[in-house]
């Protein structure tokens, strides 16, 4: 098979969340850990960081990633979904697998992935794993599919593990209530591996202490030992100062991913490279700047508050639960534009209503809908918009319902996509 037929073997063939949704998971280890061992587990041959959390852990693996790169590691970077290309998900310092790595895992493989029966995301955890170990790389960061505790990437023994915060999101397969889903993506911390929590909360905080007991691992929270200051945008850029006490430990750092978000991002990631610093690596605060200015190039990062556009102003970004369309709407009003438009699409399985009560019904709404079994039909979601107030026109897909936007938006408006990452996928 050339790539095309292995991707089109690998989507038909096997089991894919982002498609068909829960249907698709499979609820334990045992399909990874057999094609690993199939392998010669090649989870144990290099050294990992392994990042969880409901959002932010993309950007957070993406930025970690990056200054890792520019000190000098040669750095693996495992992360899904991808936005336009397969290989987006199984980088080595920002560059993508080759095509030809691709068609011959598949095809070496074939005989044992028909006969295990793994998930799609099982099997490229797998290929990701086998591809940094035959690459040497020196670490690689290890983004969570989904969930902690069951999910495939959970068979290595890292030498950090990271968990952003957590939200409302997948909650019908991770719990209904933030410390149930706090105690699942608490199952990313092991025995004696330290761990950074990026947001102490409340509701959770409990969880991961009780874990982190239990397995006799250092904790810290990443919000308890930094804060930020000075923080401004200037020319497409989010600059900002972080403190510990009143002593400042880095003045104004430079951030390509702009959204007022990453603060709390960037607050984690730099807990993480403390930590990493008292474990050995060598990550001197140049390599850091560096790193952190220039994110999006080193590692190919996309669709976080994502600008595509000037006059009008056309922005993207993949936040798409609860707290990430708050965090996104803060950015919003935060940016300077005469009216909004919006080109949303949204999946059946999230927590529609509750997103769709926080949207501003000021603006003008080009409901579409992205073209995967999981989408809510673009009508429908217009009629559960009408009952929050929000009103706009139906379009059978995002290309014709961004056209459209764009036809009647001024110049001086705001075009903001989003409502589902498959959506931002399609505008890229």
């Amino acid at each position: 098979m050339n790539y095309t037929e292995t991707l089109d073997y690998l989507y038909s063939r096997l089991p894919m969340f982002t498609r068909i949704g829960a249907a698709a998971i499979k609820k334990d280890l045992d399909n990874t850990l057999l094609l690993c061992e199939h392998l010669g587990n090649p989870q144990h041959k290099f050294k990992t960081i392994h990042i969880g959390g409901t959002n932010g852990k993309g950007s957070t693996s993406h930025m970690l990633a990056a200054i890792l790169q520019e000190a000098g590691y040669k750095t693996g970077l495992y992360t899904s979904p991808h936005l336009k290309d397969f290989r987006e998900r199984i980088r080595i310092n920002g560059q993508m697998v080759p095509e030809s790595f691709v068609t011959d895992f598949v095809a070496e493989e074939k005989e044992e992935i028909e006969h295990i029966s793994p998930s799609f995301f099982e099997v490229t955890v797998a290929m990701a794993f086998d591809y940094f170990a035959k690459e040497k790389v020196d670490i690689a960061v290890i983004e969570v599919g989904l969930g902690g505790r069951l999910d495939s990437t959970n068979i290595i023994t890292p030498e950090l593990s990271v968990i952003t915060n957590i939200s409302l999101d997948h909650t019908n397969l991770l719990g209904t209530t933030l410390p149930a889903i706090a105690y699942e993506k608490a199952g990313i911390i092991k025995p004696q591996i330290p761990v950074v929590i990026g947001e102490r909360q409340a509701d959770t905080a409990q969880v991961f202490l009780d874990k982190a007991a239990e397995t006799a691992s250092d904790l810290i929270f990443a919000s308890d030992q930094l804060q930020v200051a000075d923080t401004h945008k200037k020319d497409g850029f989010l600059y900002t100062s972080v403190f510990q006490d009143k002593s400042c430990l880095y003045k104004d750092i430079k951030l390509d991913l702009s959204g007022t978000y990453q603060l709390k991002n960037v607050i984690t990631v730099l807990q993480s490279v403390h930590s990493l610093r008292k474990s050995g690596f060598t990550i001197p605060d140049e390599a850091l700047f560096r790193a952190l200015e220039n994110t999006k190039q080193i590692t190919g990062l996309r669709g976080r508050w994502d600008i595509l556009d000037n006059q009008p102003l056309v922005i993207c970004d993949t936040g798409h639960n609860i707290a990430g369309i708050t965090e996104v709407l803060e950015n919003i009003h935060a940016t300077p534009h005469q009216h909004l438009h919006v080109v949303i699409g949204m999946l059946k399985d999230k927590d529609i209503s509750s997103v769709l009560a926080l949207l501003p019904k000021e603006a003008t709404y080009y409901f579409c809908q992205p073209s995967l079994e999981r989408a809510m039909p673009a009508l429908e979601l217009a009629r559960q918009a009408e009952a929050f107030g929000l009103k706009g026109e139906v379009f059978e897909n995002v290309t014709q319902a961004l056209t459209a936007a764009k036809s009647t938006a001024n110049k001086d408006d705001m075009i903001f996509i989003g409502g589902s990452t498959f959506v931002v996928a399609e505008v890229l």
